[in-house]
């Protein structure tokens, strides 16, 4: 249950109406993470135009990988929204609940491959101890795997913001049903 007001969808009026609809129109339904920002409606559009550009954009990071990261970084902070949401997303790619399900457990002990999983320790380590990073050899190690510095930045803006939006769902109460997971467009 949110801890701050929430203006539902059929309450909505003027600029913040025109935002929920074109959520729904492009994205197929309206999340309970955009409407938790409802008394800033511009903060909604500028956070679709981050999540936009972070997770869709071209990326020498694939969209599962992003995708992976996501559930990496929300899984370590205990934020069932987001894990389930883009648990859902994941599996549009991998289309394996099994596989799904063991890589939630534990990435290390999934059927990813070890690229993968380096990225994953690295959504980790940047999620739980970012101080880690002053020395610059975690970042050595991806170079040392062949990641370009511009699947880097990706890899980290990608943790960083669900890092962000983490935040803003377990500090406010969103909540998320079965329901409310399934049917959006990705």
């Amino acid at each position: 249950m949110s801890r701050i007001k929430v203006i539902q969808h059929h309450e909505a009026k003027g600029r913040l109406l025109e935002i929920y609809n074109n959520l729904v129109e492009t994205r197929g339904k309206l999340a309970e993470v955009h409407k938790i920002q409802s008394l800033r409606p511009e903060s909604i559009v500028k956070h679709m135009d981050l999540y936009m550009e972070i997770m869709y954009s071209k990326s020498e990071l694939s969209r599962a990988d992003r995708e992976m990261i996501a559930v990496t970084v929300s899984v370590n902070n205990g934020c069932e929204y987001c894990k389930l949401h883009h648990a859902e997303a994941l599996n549009q790619y991998w289309e394996s609940d099994d596989k799904l399900n063991q890589f939630i457990t534990d990435f290390n002990s999934s059927e990813i491959n070890a690229q993968q999983k380096l990225l994953c320790d690295y959504a980790q380590k940047l999620t739980l101890d970012p101080e880690s990073f002053s020395d610059g050899s975690i970042i050595e190690k991806l170079k040392a795997e062949n990641f370009s510095d511009s699947a880097i930045l990706d890899a980290t803006l990608v943790v960083a913001y669900f890092n962000f939006v983490n935040r803003i769902v377990l500090a406010l109460g969103v909540e998320s049903s079965d329901d409310e997971v399934k049917g959006y467009r990705f």
